[in-house]
């Protein structure tokens, strides 16, 4: 990857991807989510767990009000933005960038004029023709994710002829979508999207040959935190997944990861700072 594109811009900010992989909070306020639904559908509970995140060591924080797990429906936009927005102004005070997990341009305007610095669209701009139009707006940075189907259908029966190509090739069209409607190369960031229509051996494959979507020139995010591949290979509950996301983590650091995205941010940001110095 260029030495340029080791910079993400993200509206006035810049975050330096040179140095250290970032690690990228996550804080979902949905009730329904495969992880940790429930524990952080109020406003105070959602904030108090952000500035938990930042003091151990999140670089960015990620606030979601729609779960995407596998089989989830979509929730309407009046109540996704009611269960993110309050949260984003109830942090305006905290020093690191917020991201919205979102593929719906409304919600990812909202958060914007909220306060939000960056856009993480599962669809990578697919889902939603507005949403390129809303990041070069307001200069945002953006997560562009490869899927395959959506979250209701994605793992009923995903089939690849070439997984890695086939990722590859969407996430080029994200690309290109994105620099269509004014967005700069500088503001985007890619995510090969596991777990998101992908078998247990499509994921182990995708950490395994992450170097290859450097291909693309762009900051690659990885994002294995307790998912099931993690939890289905080691027979564990998703209590008892740390170890395998602290594994999935690492091995993604060394193959090309600039952020990874991880519930466990204490614990894994010690696997980065380790990973971080046996790859340099």
């Amino acid at each position: 990857m260029s030495k340029s594109n080791k910079v993400w811009a993200i509206r006035n900010n810049k975050l330096d991807l040179a140095q250290n992989t970032l690690i990228m909070g996550i804080i979902n306020t949905t009730p329904d989510s495969f992880s940790d639904g429930g524990k952080f559908n109020s406003v105070d509970s959602a904030v108090e767990h952000a500035y938990r995140l930042q003091q151990q060591g999140a670089d960015i924080l990620d606030i979601g009000g729609e779960s995407t797990r596998p089989g989830a429906d979509p929730v309407s936009e009046q109540q996704e933005l009611d269960r993110v927005i309050p949260v984003i102004e109830g942090l305006k005070d905290i020093s690191i960038p917020i991201s919205v997990d979102t593929w719906k341009s409304g919600i990812a305007k909202h958060a914007l004029n909220a306060g939000a610095h960056i856009v993480n669209d599962i669809s990578g701009l697919h889902f939603d023709p507005e949403m390129a139009n809303i990041v070069a707006q307001y200069k945002a940075g953006l997560v562009a994710m490869h899927t395959k189907g959506t979250p209701r259908n994605m793992q009923s029966n995903p089939v690849y002829n070439d997984l890695i190509a086939e990722i590859k090739t969407y996430l080029q069209n994200a690309l290109q979508i994105a620099l269509n409607a004014g967005i700069s190369k500088q503001q985007i960031v890619i995510d090969p999207g596991i777990g998101f229509g992908k078998t247990l051996e499509d994921n182990f494959k995708i950490i395994r040959e992450l170097v290859s979507f450097k291909e693309l020139d762009l900051p690659i995010l990885l994002g294995p935190s307790r998912k099931s591949f993690i939890g289905n290979t080691l027979n564990l509950p998703l209590d008892q997944r740390l170890e395998g996301t602290i594994a999935a983590v690492t091995a993604g650091i060394l193959n090309g990861a600039d952020i990874v995205r991880v519930h466990d941010v204490l614990e894994c940001k010690r696997a980065v700072i380790i990973a971080d110095k046996i790859k340099s």
